[in-house]
């Protein structure tokens, strides 16, 4: 329920406030007073687009204030959202704007805490719902009520629009996935045939260790200069164990040592340690030398195996320049393009999955989307029995009106479009609403669909017309009004009218009206310049039957004239009865 609402520096308002009541809140004043900017100001406050003549000119900054009273459940939503509630149920929703040069600028505010838009966006819905004769143009088109017809099936039908929303989703990207997958079968195939001469080289390499080059460099450097180690070889034998030169062996020289050591250690054993040390020498010489005999004694010269080892090396040496460069990098190349060429060889397995996958897709889908069918056939049977309960007090007691359902390819949205079909009048046949409904009739129509929807909004929510009975006089103002009164028992309504027999039904009235302004009265010099000369909008609470009595007077085309008076009393205490009447 809104409460209150203060608005400064907005459109022609300089500063406004208003306090509205429970029930039936109506706004009346002559065209173009400037009713409908209070709503266009609701509108801005809750989330809605800013234009560039928001601020009132030559304002640098203006702001709207909104002060709500909500039920515990939105102060849970506001608590999820990380903002404090306030005492009492309140939320107070504060919207500012600046201008800098030609941009303008607006932040938001909940309770003291900045939000963005769409947090505006999740709060306007539990707040407020704004409607307006313009909103006709949208109620035609089958988007629209096919949306409505969702609605008003509650939660059980929006939980399976969602699901068949997901499937097709899942549905489509089956389907790309396919058509991308047959798309791309051409580029496959030479991609394979790549693949298969580069496989071809690299198999016949028989690359199986990273080291092979190094290792065959090492046999290659062997294997070319067998001689020469077998000369040095022998020197290094000669050397150390067996010399048959004049100069003695270094194992002889450890041997002569080690018996002087030995003689030394008998006077003094302290020298055993350092005779070990000479004994181990000894010992380690000797098989040194047995094993560079040995070394030797094997070594052979192999010129066939020195052949295989550099084709080898040439064979290695153009794999790694080609995949390397290193020998281990052409490994890796090769397990690479293995693992690409056996996911491209099961080419014909994967299409197969893929359409499998998309059929499986399809199947789904048109599973949901006739579960959805079947709930929306039912939804619409009781709209349609619903909505033709609130047309006829509206002066439409012939009244036909059919939901119909119109198969359509499967989409997000099921497989139907919903139609609105439509006949006012005996004897008519029915045809879409776009093409029968007269403005006087879209409007009743309107209002019985706010009237079939008041039972799923929240009570705490304030429905607001904005000149919902324009084009109609009589028994179908009256009609519109006793609905209105009717909606209003349930939840807070904020109704802009031209209609006394609307207006005489309000629990809370207000005038609405453009008076000019001067804005330099303290110009003791020129205090009536044209330029300080300002039109701005006042509202003022009609309180008394009296200016209530003038009001409606004046809505009938008179001021002072007896008969509009008499006519506006009348209307007065006819409204008087008739709530007192439905309280009972």
């Amino acid at each position: 329920m809104l409460l209150s609402l203060r608005i400064i520096n907005f459109a022609l308002i300089d500063c406004l406030e208003i306090n509205f009541g429970q029930g039936l809140n109506v706004l009346t004043g002559e065209t173009g007073a400037g009713k409908s900017i209070l709503l266009d100001a609701i509108d801005l406050l809750l989330g809605g687009k800013a234009g560039a003549r928001v601020l009132r000119q030559g304002c640098p900054n203006g702001s709207i204030e909104g002060i709500f009273n909500a039920p515990p459940a939105i102060n849970q939503w506001l608590a999820a959202q990380g903002i404090e509630p306030l005492e009492d149920n309140i939320i107070a929703c504060t919207r500012e704007f600046s201008k800098k040069g030609s941009s303008l600028n607006s932040r938001s505010r909940l309770n003291g805490v900045l939000v963005n838009r769409q947090i505006l966006a999740e709060l306007r819905s539990q707040l407020v719902e704004i409607t307006a004769q313009g909103q006709t143009q949208q109620l035609l088109d089958p988007g629209e009520q096919r949306q409505l017809l969702d609605l008003f099936g509650g939660q059980a039908l929006l939980e399976k629009r969602q699901t068949v929303e997901n499937a097709y989703k899942q549905f489509t990207q089956a389907k790309q996935a396919l058509t991308a997958r047959q798309q791309s079968e051409q580029n496959r195939l030479q991609r394979l045939d790549f693949l298969t001469y580069q496989l071809q080289e690299l198999t016949e390499a028989a690359l199986t260790d990273g080291d092979e080059w190094e290792l065959l460099i090492q046999e290659q450097e062997k294997l070319s200069h067998v001689v020469e180690l077998q000369q040095l070889s022998y020197q290094a034998t000669q050397l150390l164990y067996q010399s048959e030169r004049d100069t003695p062996a270094i194992a002889d020289l450890l041997g002569d040592a080690e018996g002087q050591l030995q003689t030394m250690a008998e006077f003094d054993s302290g020298l055993n340690p350092l005779l070990e040390l000479v004994q181990t020498a000894l010992t380690q010489v000797i098989e040194a030398g047995r094993q560079v005999q040995r070394y030797g004694d094997n070594l052979e010269a192999d010129p066939e195996r020195l052949g295989e080892v550099e084709e080898r090396l040439q064979i290695l040496k153009r794999i790694s320049r080609k995949y390397g460069p290193s020998l281990t990098e052409a490994i890796a190349y090769q397990e690479k393009i293995q693992a690409e060429y056996d996911q491209l060889t099961d080419g014909e397995q994967s299409l197969a999955q893929l359409q499998e996958a998309l059929t499986e897709a399809e199947q789904k889908l048109i599973k949901h989307c006739g579960q959805l069918t079947l709930i929306r056939q039912k939804t619409a049977q009781k709209l349609e029995k619903r909505l033709v309960q609130e047309l006829k007090p509206l002066a439409m007691e012939k009244v036909i009106f059919v939901c119909q359902l119109e198969s359509t390819p499967p989409s997000s949205f099921g497989a139907e479009q919903v139609v609105f079909y439509f006949s006012p009048n005996t004897g008519e046949k029915i045809q879409p609403l776009a093409a029968t409904a007269s403005g006087g009739e879209m409007s009743r129509f309107l209002l019985a669909l706010k009237a079939c929807f008041s039972d799923l909004s929240p009570p705490s929510q304030t429905l607001i017309f904005d000149e919902i009975d324009v084009g109609v006089s009589g028994k179908v103002a009256q009609a519109i009004a006793d609905k209105l009164a009717q909606l209003s028992q349930r939840q807070q309504l904020l109704c802009v009218t031209h209609q006394p027999l609307v207006a005489a039904l309000a629990d809370v009235h207000f005038h609405v009206d453009k008076v000019v302004i001067n804005e330099n009265i303290a110009d003791p010099v020129n205090p009536q310049l044209d330029e300080d000369l300002r039109t701005v909008i006042r509202i003022t609470p009609l309180q008394s039957d009296g200016d209530r009595q003038q009001e409606l007077a004046q809505l009938t085309g008179g001021h002072s004239a007896k008969e509009a008076l008499a006519f506006a009393q009348s209307l007065l205490e006819k409204s008087a009865a008739r709530r007192q009447a439905s309280q009972v």
